[in-house]
C-alpha cells in the first residue's frame, strides 16, 4: 500500500477526533446515553404505531425525524458541557 500524504492526514485527523472523545466527562457521557437510549426507545415506540396502523409511514418518518432532532439537541448540550468553563 502506497502511503500519500492524503493518507497521513486522514490518519491525523482520526486520531484528533479519538483523543477529543476521550475527553468527555463522565456526565457528559452519561447524558448521550440517555439521549440514545430516549431515541431509542422512542423509535421502537413510532414502529409500534406505525406496525398497529395507528401511523403511516409519512407520519412515522416525521415523528422520527422529531426525535432524532431532539436527541441530536441532548448530545449538542451535552458537548457544551464540557466546553462551558467552570
Amino acid at each position: 500500500m502506497k502511503f500519500t500524504m492524503k493518507s497521513a492526514m486522514v490518519a491525523s485527523v482520526a486520531a484528533m477526533g479519538l483523543s477529543l472523545a476521550a475527553c468527555d466527562s463522565a456526565a457528559e457521557n452519561e447524558m448521550e446515553a440517555e439521549a440514545e437510549a430516549m431515541e431509542d426507545q422512542a423509535d421502537a415506540e413510532i414502529d409500534a404505531a406505525e406496525d398497529a396502523g395507528m401511523m403511516t409511514d409519512e407520519q412515522a418518518d416525521a415523528a422520527e425525524d422529531q426525535v432524532e432532532a431532539e436527541a441530536d439537541a441532548m448530545e449538542d448540550a451535552a458537548d457544551d458541557m464540557d466546553a462551558t468553563p467552570e
